[in-house]
């Protein structure tokens, strides 16, 4: 029996991956234009800091990492998400001690073991950013303008921007004695693991997808109504700067997010055209994040962006992007002194800049023309050993079939054929 992929993962064939790179660059230029600078985080991490960072009553924790010991014993973990890494990073290169803030993006992917469906799978990629070391409501709003802007750029319509804020320690723990008092008459008939985030974490209730417990806590208690003076007034200037940016918003008071390090703002941008799980991006503050793996306090806000979740949408929206166009030319060397002489001219042409294929099977003329309409090439450029005797080379037209010849010599400073 064949070997085949683990259950979860994709093969990107080159058909494929020229959308991806399309993507890719534009995430790029626009961070570039944002002054955003990429980093690059290892693969995985020790379980402890996704335990400390996460939080150990998420799913991503509890039931969704993939773990493992290494040799020398030490718990290891695939990195589930971003954000964790890029703080871990952020402290352990000290950083804060720069000069603020640090402005970083990542591409890269991720592991989660979560049933395989629509968008979702064990090894997935995301496009992530992170502001360090600024608590300004600008940067929250710059956050939400860059992923708005870039899931615009690509031709996603119909996108939705829900908000909240989710507060901070002081008026978290007002709403989670409401919250809880609201909860408890119904605590058996919530499901098993919110019983579990009832006692530890309350507000994790309102993130749970299951039906049943989204019905037991309609009406609760709204965190919004319990913001202290300093989270109500950077909610009110995030919303200010999104007006002016002509973002439009709706307010969610149940949107939470899935992951304990939030505070004040969350975000998420939904995109139609990829089913019920149409949230393209999800992102907010994480004020105490640095401080819970060991650094030093360090406001954060940022944002992830899954790239399969992206492409879906794009999919579903009959979005057509830009790629690339096919190659110019293709060279055509007949006979062994032709062969010779084609591999050193179309190295020199490539390295000139120009885009030149050649057949690495020693195919007949008929072949290697029927080659060359398979990659729609503009022009085939055919060296024979009577052209390489009269030092031309014959480039024939791929849509007219009309043929000239050139002198050898020539041929570098008249590329690209028209």
């Amino acid at each position: 029996m064949s070997i085949q992929r683990p259950q979860g993962t994709q093969d990107f064939l080159p058909q494929q991956t020229a959308a991806w790179q399309y993507i890719e660059e534009q995430i790029r230029a626009l961070c570039r234009r944002c002054g955003y600078e990429e980093i690059r985080t290892p693969i995985f991490e020790a379980t402890e800091l996704f335990q400390r960072g996460v939080g150990e009553t998420t799913d991503i924790v509890n039931k969704e990492m993939f773990t493992f010991e290494d040799k020398g014993g030490r718990s290891l973990t695939l990195r589930p998400e971003g954000t964790a890494s890029v703080a871990r990073a952020y402290a352990e290169n000290k950083l804060y001690g720069q000069t603020p803030p640090w402005k970083l993006y990542y591409l890269g992917p991720m592991f989660r073991h979560e049933k395989p469906q629509a968008g979702r799978f064990h090894q997935f990629h995301q496009f992530g950013l992170e502001v360090l070391g600024t608590d300004d409501p600008l940067a929250d709003a710059e956050a939400v303008w860059l992923a708005w802007t870039l899931c615009a750029k690509l031709g996603l319509s119909g996108l939705e921007l829900r908000l909240n804020s989710v507060g901070c320690p002081v008026c978290r723990e007002k709403h989670r004695a409401a919250l809880t008092e609201f909860l408890a008459p119904q605590a058996a008939e919530l499901c098993a693991d919110c019983r579990v985030r009832l006692d530890k974490n309350p507000l994790r209730v309102l993130d749970c997808k299951n039906e049943a417990c989204r019905r037991l806590t309609l009406g609760a208690p709204a965190l919004t109504g319990y913001l202290c003076p300093e989270c109500r007034e950077h909610f009110a200037e995030t919303r200010a700067y999104l007006a002016e940016l002509e973002i439009p918003c709706q307010l969610d008071d149940r949107l939470v997010r899935g992951l304990d390090y939030y505070r004040k703002t969350a975000f998420e941008i939904l995109a139609p055209g990829i089913g019920a799980q149409n949230a393209v991006c999800g992102g907010g503050r994480y004020d105490g994040l640095v401080q819970e793996i060991g650094g030093p306090p360090s406001p954060g806000i940022g944002f992830a962006m899954g790239l399969e979740r992206l492409l879906g949408a794009l999919a579903g929206q009959n979005v057509t992007l830009p790629l690339p166009a096919p190659p110019s030319h293709v060279l055509i060397a007949l006979g062994p002194a032709a062969r010779l002489r084609g591999a050193r001219l179309a190295a020199e042409l490539r390295s000139a800049g120009h885009v030149i294929l050649m057949d690495l099977q020693g195919r007949s003329l008929k072949s290697q023309l029927k080659f060359a309409d398979r990659k729609q090439a503009a022009f085939a450029l055919i060296l024979g050993e009577d052209e390489l005797a009269q030092g031309i080379i014959l480039a024939r037209d791929m849509r007219t079939g009309e043929q000239r010849a050139i002198p050898l010599a020539d041929l570098g400073c008249r590329m690209p054929l028209t």
